[in-house]
C-alpha cells in the first residue's frame, strides 16, 4: 500500500519533482560522460606517446570525479529539503488520519527510491548517447585512427554512477527519515501560515559595510590586474582571494537592507503595479540566504573563468603549431662548452670529443642519415659574455625592480643576420638588413618584448666581441628560430656577420622537414629522432623538438583542459542554478497564500504573472552580476598567466561561456518560472 502510494504521490507532484529530477538526470549523464572516455579511448588507435596524455587525462577525470561526487550530493540533500519543505501540509494530514512516522519515512524511502532508479536509467541512457558524441570528440582531438572503432557502453563508468550516486541517495534517505522523526504536527499543518519576518537592518550601518565591501573588492582587484607583477608570492594572491570572498558576503549582507530601503524612498517606482510586493519577496529572500547567494555567487565566478580559460588554452594551443612550427624537426646540439660546464654536469671524454663535430656527424654516429631529412637548414647560436642586464642597458633598474625575481644573468643568444635571414625564408617570416655597427632584438614572448622594448627606446648599446653596437629600430621585431607551440621567443640579438666570431659557436641548429611523403613514413622518421634522449645522454649533447610530437603534446594538454574545466565548469553551473531554482519553488510553495490575497485585493493574473517573473530575474541575476563584475577582472588576471605561458586570445572562448550560461543558467531560470506559476496558480 505504502509502495502504490510513493508511486500515486509521484505522478501527482510529478511537476514539483520535474527540477529535482531534471537535475539528478543531467548529474548522472554528465558524470557518466567523463568516465566512459577511459572505456571509449581503449579501442582508438593512437601513438604511445597520445596514449600517455589520454592514461593521464583518464586518472585526472576520475580524481576530479570524487569532488564532483560531493558536489552533486550536497545538491540532492538540498533539493531533499524542499521536497519535504514542499509537503509539509501533507505529512500533516497524513499524521492526523493516524499514520506513524515511520511510515511517513517509507513512503519517502520508497519516492527516493524511485526517483533515483529512474534519474539513473534515463541519465545513463542520455550519458551514453553523449557519451558516443564524446568520443568523436576525443577521436578528433587526438587524430585517432578509428578504424576498428565501436560504441560501446561503458560497464566501468555505469558501475561509478550506480555506486556514487547509491551512495548519495542512501544518505538522503536517512537525512529524510531524521527530519520525519523531528517534525511536529502542529508545525506541519500551520507550515502554510507562517511567514519570513523581513528584519531591516540599519541603511546606515548597511552603507558603511557596502562602502567596505566595495573598497576591499576594488583592492583585491588592484592586486591581480595592475599590481601583478609585484605580487612577488602566492601569499599576497591568497590575500586578494580571500578579501575577494569575504567582499562578497558583506555585499550580499548590506544589499539585503538596502534595496527595500532605497527602493521605498523611490515613491513613483515603489508604488507602481506590485512592485511593493515584489521587492519586498526579493529583499526577504537576499536577507535570508546572504550565505548560499555567496556561495553560488562564487561558483558562477569560477564556473566563468574556468570555462573561458580552458577553452582559450586548448584554442592557442592547438592554434600555435602551424605558426610556429614551420619545419618537421629541429635538432639542436651544443657546441664549445666550457670547462665549468663540464665539471658542472660531470661529462665524460666522449662527450667532450663529440661537442668538437658537427651535428650531421652526431647524427650518423646515431644511425640518422642525412637523407632522411629535406629543406636542411643548419645556423647557429654564438658564445658571447653578452648578459640580459647588459642588453637592458639604463632599463635594468627599472626593469629589476619590477621583476626582482628574473635571471638579468642569462647569456644572450647572438645570432647573425645571414643566418637568421636564412631562417626567416624558410619560416617565410621577414628578412632585415644591418650597417656594421646596428643590431635588432628578434622575439614574439609578448612579456619579454615589453621589458626589451624599453631598453630599445633609450637606444641601449650592447658590446658583442668588443663591436658597439646600436639597436636599428627602437622595438623588437617579431620572429622566432626554435620551433614550438608557443611564443616563447624571449630574444634573440641578431648582429652583423663580421661581428660574430665562427670558430666558437654555443649551438648549433639542425631545421629540416622529413624526406616522406606518407603520415606513416614520417612517423618511422620521427621514431628515429624519438631514439635521441631530449637530455644530456652518456653520448653527446643533443636535444631535439618535432612537430608531431609537440602536436600530439598541445592536443593532449589542450583536451586534458578542456575536458577538467568543461567537467568542473558545466556541474558548478548546474549546482548553482538548481540551488537557486530550488530555493525560489520553496519560496513560492509558501507565498501561496499571500499570491491568493494579492488576488482578492484586485489583481489579475497577468500583473501577478508579471511580479512573479520580475521576482525570479531579480533573484538570479544579483548572483549572476556580481560573478560577472568579478570574471572580468579573474579573466584578466588568467589572460595575464597565459600570457606567461605564450597563450593569448580568450574572445572565443568568452562567447562559448556565454553560450553555456545561457543555455544552462537561462533554462533553470526559465523552468523555475514556469514552476513558479504553476504552484501560486488559483485552482
Amino acid at each position: 500500500m505504502l509502495f502504490k502510494l510513493s508511486i500515486k504521490n509521484i505522478q501527482k507532484s510529478i511537476k514539483d519533482y520535474a527540477i529535482y529530477f531534471l537535475t539528478l538526470v543531467l548529474g548522472v549523464a554528465i558524470f557518466y560522460v567523463f568516465n566512459s572516455i577511459e572505456s571509449q579511448t581503449v579501442m582508438m588507435k593512437v601513438s604511445s606517446n597520445t596514449l600517455e596524455i589520454i592514461n593521464l587525462m583518464n586518472q585526472l577525470l576520475s580524481s576530479v570525479s570524487v569532488f564532483i561526487s560531493f558536489i552533486l550530493g550536497f545538491l540532492i540533500i538540498y533539493a531533499s529539503r524542499f521536497l519535504i519543505k514542499r509537503r509539509n501540509k501533507e505529512f500533516g494530514i497524513y499524521l492526523t488520519l493516524g499514520m506513524s512516522k515511520r511510515k511517513i519515512s517509507l513512503i519517502l524511502f520508497f519516492e527516493t527510491l524511485i526517483i533515483g532508479i529512474l534519474s539513473l536509467g534515463v541519465g545513463l541512457l542520455i550519458g551514453f548517447f553523449l557519451s558516443e558524441l564524446m568520443s568523436l570528440l576525443v577521436a578528433n582531438l587526438f587524430e585517432a585512427d578509428m578504424t576498428n572503432f565501436r560504441f560501446i557502453f561503458s560497464s566501468s563508468a555505469a558501475l561509478k554512477c550506480l555506486i556514487y550516486f547509491g551512495i548519495m541517495y542512501l544518505i538522503v534517505m536517512i537525512f529524510n527519515t531524521i527530519s520525519v522523526s523531528k517534525c511536529k504536527l502542529i508545525d506541519l499543518i500551520n507550515s502554510s501560515k507562517k511567514t519570513e519576518k523581513i528584519k531591516l537592518k540599519n541603511p546606515i550601518l548597511c552603507v558603511i559595510i557596502f562602502i567596505i565591501a566595495c573598497v576591499m573588492l576594488i583592492y583585491s582587484y588592484y592586486s591581480v590586474t595592475h599590481n601583478f607583477n609585484s605580487i612577488g608570492d602566492s601569499n599576497k594572491i591568497y590575500v586578494s582571494i580571500i578579501l575577494g570572498a569575504l567582499s562578497t558576503f558583506l555585499i550580499f549582507w548590506s544589499l539585503s537592507g538596502l534595496i527595500l530601503k532605497i527602493v521605498m524612498n523611490m515613491k513613483g517606482l515603489y508604488y507602481k503595479g506590485l512592485n511593493s510586493f515584489t521587492l519586498r519577496q526579493v529583499s526577504s529572500k537576499i536577507n535570508t540566504t546572504v550565505f548560499s547567494s555567496t556561495i553560488i555567487c562564487l561558483m558562477l565566478f569560477i564556473t566563468i573563468c574556468f570555462l573561458s580559460s580552458c577553452l582559450s588554452i586548448k584554442n592557442s594551443l592547438t592554434g600555435n603549431i602551424d605558426e610556429l612550427s614551420k619545419v618537421d624537426v629541429e635538432i639542436i646540439k651544443d657546441r664549445n662548452v666550457t670547462d665549468d660546464f663540464i665539471k658542472d654536469y660531470e661529462l665524460n671524454d666522449e662527450i667532450i670529443a663529440d661537442t668538437k663535430i658537427d651535428i650531421l656527424e652526431t647524427l650518423k654516429n646515431n644511425n640518422i642519415d642525412k637523407n632522411n631529412f629535406k629543406d636542411m637548414l643548419i645556423v647557429y647560436y654564438y658564445k658571447t659574455n653578452l648578459t640580459l642586464q647588459d642588453t637592458l642597458g639604463d632599463a635594468y633598474e627599472e626593469v629589476k625592480e619590477k621583476f626582482p625575481l628574473m635571471n638579468f644573468f642569462v647569456k644572450e643568444n647572438i645570432m647573425s643576420i645571414s643566418d637568421y635571414n636564412k631562417v626567416a625564408k624558410l619560416y617565410g617570416n621577414k628578412t632585415y638588413t644591418l650597417k656594421e655597427n646596428e643590431y635588432i632584438v628578434i622575439a614574439d614572448y609578448n612579456s619579454m618584448i615589453d621589458i626589451r622594448n624599453k631598453a630599445l627606446n633609450k637606444n641601449s648599446k650592447v658590446t658583442v666581441n668588443d663591436n658597439v653596437l646600436t639597436p636599428k629600430y627602437s622595438e623588437c621585431k617579431y620572429g622566432f628560430v626554435d620551433v614550438g607551440a608557443q611564443h616563447l621567443n624571449s630574444g634573440i640579438i641578431v648582429v652583423p656577420d663580421n661581428v660574430v666570431n665562427e670558430n666558437m659557436p654555443k649551438k648549433e641548429i639542425l631545421l629540416a622537414n622529413y624526406n616522406a611523403n606518407t603520415k606513416v613514413e614520417k612517423q618511422k622518421i620521427n621514431s628515429l629522432i624519438n631514439n635521441l634522449e631530449n637530455t644530456y645522454n652518456k653520448t653527446n649533447l643533443v636535444s631535439y623538438n618535432t612537430k608531431i610530437d609537440m602536436l600530439e603534446s598541445s592536443i593532449g594538454l589542450g583536451a586534458l583542459v578542456t575536458f577538467i574545466g568543461l567537467y568542473l565548469g558545466i556541474i558548478f553551473l548546474i549546482s548553482s542554478a538548481a540551488i537557486l531554482a530550488l530555493k525560489e519553488l520553496s519560496e513560492s510553495t509558501d507565498n501561496k497564500e499571500r499570491y491568493k490575497m494579492i488576488r482578492k485585493l484586485g489583481a489579475d493574473e497577468k500583473m501577478i504573472n508579471k511580479a512573479l517573473f520580475n521576482q525570479i530575474f531579480i533573484f538570479f541575476m544579483i548572483p549572476l552580476l556580481l560573478a560577472i563584475v568579478h570574471s572580468i577582472f579573474g579573466i584578466k588576471f588568467a589572460n595575464k598567466i597565459l600570457r606567461t605561458m605564450g597563450i593569448s586570445g580568450l574572445t572565443s572562448s568568452i562567447t562559448m561561456t556565454f553560450i553555456f550560461l545561457v543555455l544552462i543558467y537561462g533554462g533553470y531560470f526559465l523552468l523555475t518560472y514556469f514552476a513558479s506559476k504553476n504552484i501560486i496558480r488559483e485552482r
